[in-house]
């Protein structure tokens, strides 16, 4: 997993937007500027240039703010993550996560699952409540992501992450996942992404 995140920030540092190493911009004055570090992963357009990367424009403000805090705090782990957001303040984190959350959800054109996991997808949200916290659409508010839309591989790999409690920052999720099928959240994992 290092290795496809590794030229991400090879290129950032490469366009002379890492200033102690991963940090934001040195000398960055406009959020634009601090943000570029941001885009070479996440997309400047929105869409991530790896599909086990997130998709973060058009995400919950809060809930943006909260991974960057758990990112800085060592709560959530990634190799990559955490040295970007270790150098950031908490008024740099709630400005980007401002910044993302009023950016417009970009369409990574994935297609819709089939009706038969749709199914399935439907039936295991009804027994594990997702739609309690994510909404009716999966749309995400407050501090809940949206899951709608975002990349199926990234879906995929954050269910496995939660099970195996690799990620860490959210105990409930983890319980959640281990509760449920693998079958029926590979069904989730599909019918999300194609929404």
């Amino acid at each position: 997993m290092r290795g496809r995140f590794k030229w991400c920030v090879v290129v950032a540092v490469a366009l002379g937007i890492g200033s102690d190493l991963f940090g934001t911009p040195a000398g960055a004055q406009s959020i634009e500027e601090k943000t570029q570090i941001c885009a070479s992963c996440h997309g400047a357009d929105g869409k991530p240039v790896e599909k086990t990367i997130p998709i973060i424009s058009g995400q919950p403000q809060g809930y943006l703010y909260i991974q960057l805090r758990d990112f800085k705090r060592g709560d959530r782990k990634n190799d990559i993550m955490q040295p970007i957001a270790s150098s950031m303040e908490r008024e740099d984190m709630l400005a980007i996560a401002e910044y993302f959350s009023k950016k417009p959800w970009p369409d990574l054109g994935q297609p819709r699952a089939s009706k038969e996991i749709s199914g399935r997808a439907l039936s295991a949200n009804r027994s594990v409540g997702c739609t309690g916290c994510h909404l009716d659409q999966f749309q995400g508010d407050g501090t809940v992501p949206r899951l709608a839309g975002q990349s199926r591989d990234y879906l995929t790999k954050t269910i496995a992450d939660f099970r195996t409690r690799a990620r860490g920052n959210n105990p409930g999720m983890s319980d959640l996942m281990l509760a449920t099928a693998p079958d029926d959240l590979a069904a989730l994992a599909e019918y999300l992404a194609g929404l």
